[in-house]
């Protein structure tokens, strides 16, 4: 029988890569919560129904993506494809907007789309996200947009360009649709065949066809900021200047108009030269009638979403992480020196030391080799000697400097030894 591997287009996250994981997430909640956004989780799956609605049946997304089955009560049920349906559903249910104010929450976790699985993008996949629901001001376009540039300028991440759009509201929209549905028809039979399916139930998603033909068409294509009304227009406008007073660049893509049918005036796109043909790192926009549109009170709203596999990419490419942040590596051999090492490691621990504790009884070469491996400042070793005088061998790895000291005696110098632990991290 053979060996079960993961399902296609999922992956196991490995120690080394998750490291990475950790970054991004420490540094997204480190900005956030400066920003005053608090963390919400919601679940995993959702009733169908609700990205039905909020996402919109003529997209991609529900109509061809979604993960979705009947449970045991014969109710529809779907894993999330994104998070604002779900995070706009907990601010209704839960009646978030009784509080008073502007709600600013974030999450972090797994989606799922059925898609084809490339670099950086898989079948299950993660993002953190961001929404703002309660101010209808540019002001929170522009701040989600300056909180998203800080965490991937506190990641160290370069080549990043900000495209940046606006839709307009939802009458704005419907006239360009016409304008463009106008445009394409009678080229209709020169566009690829998503874009062919496409004109009829979401023509807007047009423009984000990779197909070169149907880009070559598109080159004469009405342009959305053409069909603004003066207040969408100024709004816009207000977007753009807060963003250079800030001194964050941006490029107006009039092709950009995301995937999804909630999204309303401002919508926008982070992508990185290094990522080839899969190049946004994350986007989101404004979404003005989703709240309603789901059975809430009229609530505007803004947001977006990265995503971490994408990112780590970026990461990878730009610099190795350090060793792992060990203090001491334990050796130990012998019935009753590996029964101190035991006791020993956990009440190092337990004093705020990182150990790792060689649990494989091999000979004390081996463990030295995977000591020396381990990134360890130093290394504690328990023989049968040291066990026999409740002693233990302090080597520092990086110096090779080796002193006998009395296991007792190791917590009475515990500020000693975190500052030559250190400065021993410092050789490495």
């Amino acid at each position: 029988m053979g060996s079960i591997q993961a399902t296609r287009g999922t992956r196991d996250i490995l120690p080394e890569e998750v490291r990475y994981w950790q970054q991004i997430e420490a540094a997204a909640r480190e900005i956030l919560g400066r920003a005053a956004y608090q963390e919400i989780r919601t679940p995993i799956f959702e009733q169908t129904n609700l990205f039905e609605r909020g996402i919109g049946e003529a997209t991609d997304v529900v109509g061809k993506e979604m993960y979705t089955f009947k449970d045991r009560g014969d109710r529809s049920i779907t894993l999330r494809p994104e998070g604002t349906a779900g995070v706009v559903r907990s601010f209704i249910e839960h009646s978030l907007n009784a509080q008073g104010g502007v709600q600013r929450l974030w999450y972090c976790g797994s989606m799922f789309r059925y898609e084809r699985p490339q670099a950086g993008r898989q079948r299950q996949f993660h993002q953190i996200g961001v929404e703002v629901l309660g101010s209808p001001s540019p002001r929170a376009d522009v701040e989600v947009i300056a909180i998203f540039a800080d965490i991937l300028q506190a990641l160290g991440l370069k080549k990043l360009v900000l495209n940046l759009n606006s839709i307009g509201n939802a009458s704005d929209r419907l006239h360009y649709r016409e304008a463009l549905v106008s445009y394409l028809t009678p080229h209709k039979a020169d566009l690829d065949a998503d874009s062919q399916d496409r004109l009829a139930r979401n023509p807007l998603r047009i423009l984000d066809s990779k197909d070169e033909r149907t880009q070559a068409i598109l080159t004469e294509a009405p342009s959305v900021l053409d069909h603004l009304n003066p207040d969408s227009q100024q709004r816009f406008e207000q977007v753009q200047a807060l963003l250079t007073d800030l001194n964050i660049p941006f490029l107006i893509n009039t092709r950009l108009v995301r995937g999804l049918d909630y999204y309303t005036h401002t919508v926008f796109e982070m992508q990185s030269a290094d990522l080839g043909a899969q190049a946004t790192v994350g986007g989101g926009g404004r979404y003005d009638g989703l709240v309603a549109e789901l059975g809430g009170a009229d609530t505007p709203a803004v947001g977006w979403a990265i995503g971490i596999e994408r990112l780590v990419i970026l990461l990878q490419q730009l610099h190795s992480l350090p060793a792992a942040n060990v203090d001491f590596y334990l050796v130990s051999r012998g019935t009753q020196a590996e029964a101190q090492a035991v006791v020993l490691a956990q009440k190092l621990r337990q004093g705020g030391f990182t150990v790792e504790l060689d649990l494989s009884g091999s000979a004390f070469g081996k463990q030295f080799k995977r000591a020396d491996r381990s990134g360890a400042a130093a290394c504690l070793i328990v023989g049968d000697d040291e066990a026999a005088s409740q002693t233990v061998q302090l080597k520092w790895l990086a110096t090779g400097n080796q002193d006998a000291i009395a296991q007792s005696q190791l917590f009475d110098i515990t500020e000693e030894l975190r500052q030559k632990i250190q400065a021993a991290k410092l050789l490495h």
